[in-house]
């Protein structure tokens, strides 16, 4: 059988539901005309009568009474995939990649807020250092520390960041304020060793590397051990802001680098738009303005 033109379908089940054509083509917003010619094309193409006409009264046929409950059917399951396909651009979930330390550390504390505006986005984060791959996994965007340039992805710039040197309060009462950069390397120096550290050797000088302390190489456990007063932590400042602020951790010297890389919010181009995603991008970018930077 030929395929049956959706629209020859749409216009039996609005006529068979009322038994009118012309509440059919009201509710259509057609003419009686456009409905009568959609009834008899669908007719034709059955070789069956659907409705008998007996002046302005209108009744199934058997074979109409027997076509309505499957049309009905498949016409509600079309709308609720419009519907869910709808909705899932700006409701539903919404899956995150980012780093762990940038979500435990600067955004865990301020999620909350988003949850209470957007309650009908159901936020799914996965903290994980590997770049995601759009293509092969279900994230709608993600969160990366770098330079702004990567394939395939549109890049916005959320949040520069500063290196500086933390310790706890007890440690620092114990070696005294640092005079100078210079006697960082009289004393462990955590840090995870990365090329996010550059731009901190590169103007305070090489030599400051030979006082890495290789135990951990996680970021947040580094911070653990230099709250725990286990040495000078290198850090960023969005890392430790917060820390600061609560008096968990101090700043043994002034000296802050702006680093070579930044914060970035990174979506595949099909998703950039979608008001979910755009959604949570304007919330975030909002929080990144408002962050302040370091004295």
């Amino acid at each position: 059988m030929a395929a049956i033109p959706l629209n020859a379908l749409r216009t039996f089940e609005a006529v068979a539901s009322r038994l009118s054509f012309a509440k059919g083509a009201e509710a259509l917003n057609v003419s009686p005309a456009a409905v009568s010619s959609q009834i008899r094309s669908l007719e034709q193409r059955l070789n069956q009568p659907l409705f008998h006409r007996q002046g302005r009264q209108v009744t199934l046929t058997e074979t109409g009474r027997k076509l309505l409950p499957g049309v009905q059917r498949g016409l509600a399951e079309l709308r609720r995939a419009v519907q869910t396909v709808s909705q899932d651009r700006s409701e539903g979930v919404l899956n995150l990649s980012m780093m762990p330390t940038f979500l435990q550390k600067w955004l865990m504390p301020r999620l909350t807020e988003f949850y209470d505006i957007q309650p009908q986005i159901d936020l799914r984060i996965n903290a994980d250092n590997t770049q995601v791959n759009f293509e092969q996994t279900d994230f709608h965007a993600a969160i990366r520390f770098g330079t702004g340039t990567w394939q395939g992805v549109k890049a916005e710039k959320m949040l520069d960041d500063w290196i500086l040197p933390v310790c706890s309060p007890r440690l620092l009462r114990e070696i005294g304020p640092l005079k100078s950069a210079d006697e960082l390397q009289n004393h462990d120096l955590l840090f995870v060793e990365s090329e996010v550290w550059d731009a901190w050797f590169r103007v305070l000088g090489e030599s400051g590397r030979d006082s890495h302390w290789p135990l951990l190489n996680d970021s947040l456990s580094i911070l653990m051990a230099a709250e725990q007063g286990q040495g000078i932590a290198l850090s960023r400042w969005s890392l430790v802001a917060r820390d600061i602020a609560a008096g968990r951790l101090v700043r043994p010297i002034g000296t802050v680098v702006r680093t070579d890389w930044s914060y970035y919010f990174v979506a595949p181009p099909h998703y950039h738009d979608l008001p979910k995603v755009a959604a949570f991008r304007d919330w975030i970018m909002g929080h990144c303005e408002r962050f302040e930077r370091p004295e």
